[in-house]
C-alpha cells in the first residue's frame, strides 16, 4: 500500500534537503519513493515555489496535473476569480474521494508559511529507523497523511 505524507520543515531548504537524501536511501531500497513535490516558501516571498519530481513519474506515481491542482486549492484559491473557484471546487470534490479533503487543503494552508517549506511524499516499503535519519536535526512535523490513527501515531512516534 502506498502512503500519501506531507511534511512540513522550518526553514525554506529543508523539504527538498529531504527529498534527495530519500532519494539515495530509495538507491539502498530502504523506501519506494513513487512521487513527491516539494513546496519552499522563502521568508521574504509572497508566494511559495512549488517543484515536483519529474524523473520518477511512470504507472502508479501521481501526474503532474494532480499536484498542479493540489498547489493551486491549497496557495492559490484566493487568487482565483469566481468561474476558476467554482471548476477548482468540483475539481477539489474529486480529491475527497483519495483523502484530500477541505480539513486536508485548509490544515496544509494553515501550517505552510513563509520561512518554512514542505515535501508532499508518495511512498511504499520504507524501513522508518533508517528514512528518519534523512531528516534534518532541526524540527520536522507529519501534518497530513492518508494512515489510520495507529499506523500514523505509530510515524509520528518515530519521527517526534
Amino acid at each position: 500500500m502506498s502512503t500519501l505524507t506531507v511534511w512540513k520543515f522550518e526553514s525554506p531548504e529543508s523539504a527538498q534537503q529531504v527529498e534527495e537524501a530519500l532519494l539515495g536511501l530509495q538507491k539502498q531500497e530502504l523506501i519506494t519513493v513513487l512521487d513527491a513535490a516539494t513546496v519552499s516558501w522563502p521568508a521574504e516571498a509572497k508566494k511559495p515555489k512549488t517543484r515536483q519530481l519529474t524523473d520518477l513519474v511512470g504507472e502508479g506515481a501521481l501526474s503532474g496535473s494532480f499536484w498542479g491542482l493540489l498547489f493551486g486549492l491549497i496557495f492559490l484559491m484566493p487568487l482565483l476569480g469566481a468561474a476558476l473557484g467554482a471548476a477548482a471546487g468540483a475539481l477539489g470534490g474529486k480529491l475527497a474521494d483519495v483523502g484530500i479533503d477541505d480539513d486536508f487543503i485548509d490544515s496544509v494552508k494553515a501550517q505552510v508559511t513563509p520561512g518554512t517549506s514542505a515535501l508532499f511524499l508518495l511512498s511504499q516499503d520504507e524501513v522508518l529507523d533508517r528514512v528518519k535519519e534523512a531528516f534534518p536535526t532541526q524540527h520536522a512535523e507529519l501534518i497530513r497523511s492518508n494512515l489510520d490513527r495507529e499506523q500514523e501515531a505509530r510515524l509520528r512516534e518515530v519521527f517526534a
